[in-house]
């Protein structure tokens, strides 16, 4: 990597950076694609260690054994005592990982809503398809996209459907639908399975991303609209009909 900030990137991973690093690194994430791709990298590696890896419960022997240390009237010798304590750190020691990969999962997609959002608003146009006939949108993702969102217009309430685009999570392919409130642009990202438990409420650089489901289909919105005002939008969603 040529980027003089590549060290910073496992670091980042494993939420080794102090809070002041890491909002400074996430910064330079938006503007470094060599980075971010070492970073999707990296998750991409992990997800296919956890997918290969036996989920496998605690052999009967060691539950036997934990229960009788628990047991008041047995003598506890201190050997036994020692590998219990032992057992415990260890399960204590998996457990802070498994919370440490899902925060960095977690801090990792919301980047990537968040970077996509942002580029949007850069970019000359929001859309690749501009229409607010639901019934032009929904067929233009047919073949861009796994599986074409359910698009609805809520302009009677106030948030006109603007049209969709086809952006990159991570490194799979998500359909983005685009609304208009007032002056407030809102995408919505429909994501695939395997994110659905990653999103998690956030919100940066007074952006805010909110998840629900939409159709059936995990999904994220993410505006500069009004914390409050985007869940209300975002519960017109997920209460709309298939």
């Amino acid at each position: 990597m040529d980027c003089r900030r590549s060290g910073d990137v496992p670091l980042y991973f494993d939420g080794e950076l102090d809070p002041a690093a890491t909002r400074e690194f996430e910064r330079h994430l938006d503007d470094c694609d060599e980075c971010r791709a070492t970073l999707v990298g990296l998750d991409a590696l992990r997800r296919d260690v956890r997918a290969a890896m036996p989920r496998v419960g605690a052999p009967a022997a060691l539950r036997e054994r934990l229960l009788a240390l628990a047991a008041p009237a047995r003598r506890r010798h201190w050997p036994a005592i020692a590998a219990a304590a032992a057992v415990a750190f260890a399960v204590g020691a998996v457990a802070t990982s498994v919370w440490r990969t899902r925060e960095a999962t977690r801090d990792a997609l919301a980047r990537d809503l968040f970077a996509s959002h942002w580029r949007s608003l850069a970019a000359t146009s929001p859309v690749d398809v501009v229409s607010s006939d639901r019934h032009t949108v929904k067929p233009w993702f047919a073949g861009k996209v796994a599986q074409a969102p359910l698009v609805r217009d809520f302009a009677a309430d106030g948030y006109a459907l603007v049209g969709g685009r086809v952006d990159y999570v991570g490194d799979a392919r998500v359909p983005v639908l685009v609304y208009r409130h007032g002056q407030h642009l809102i995408d919505v990202f429909v994501l695939g399975d395997a994110d659905a438990a990653a999103v998690a409420p956030t919100s940066r650089r007074g952006y805010t991303l909110d998840p629900l489901v939409l159709g059936h289909q995990p999904a994220a919105v993410v505006s500069d609209l009004d914390a409050e005002e985007l869940a209300r939008f975002a519960a017109q969603l997920a209460a709309a009909e298939p």
